[in-house]
């Protein structure tokens, strides 16, 4: 499957992705550690650390390359399994935050994953686009496609 990204104005890009598995799964792979494990990070050792409620905190640190890349951020908003609401923020940037909502469909057992990205400037959205995020996103989202099957 393809991850499909289009940016709808200067500050807010969605990336939507289907999977073949049910929305409760895709959901949970999402929002539990044991899972986020897995995949995140394009599937590198990943330190996961997260309190998921409304005002909880996560922060991830994935090694790749003897580098370790830390992001963090905030829920604020659950309704489960339909979708979340949080910050996000690449710790070596820290300050330039935006916000992710993700909404789960589901549809004859696929899911499909809309993630809705608001930045707080033009440039926050450029940089992110030109950090090479789209290639992370579908490695990550393809090794959700690999853990997914062996589930």
């Amino acid at each position: 499957m393809t991850l499909n990204v289009q940016t709808l104005s200067d500050t807010t890009l969605v990336m939507s992705r289907t999977f073949n598995a049910p929305r409760e799964l895709v959901f949970a792979c999402h929002t539990q550690p044991e899972h986020l494990r897995h995949w995140w990070g394009r599937g590198n050792p990943l330190d996961v650390e997260m309190d998921f409620r409304v005002g909880g905190k996560w922060r991830f640190v994935e090694h790749a390359d003897g580098t370790e890349h830390a992001f963090r951020g905030e829920y604020r908003a659950i309704d489960a399994p339909r979708g979340f609401t949080c910050t996000f923020e690449y710790e070596p940037m820290a300050g330039h935050i935006l916000t992710e909502q993700y909404v789960f469909t589901e549809e004859d057992g696929r899911t499909t994953v809309t993630t809705t990205s608001t930045f707080a400037s033009k440039e926050d959205l450029d940089g992110m686009v030109g950090s090479g995020m789209e290639v992370g996103a579908e490695q990550s989202y393809a090794a959700l496609d690999d853990y997914l099957a062996k589930l």
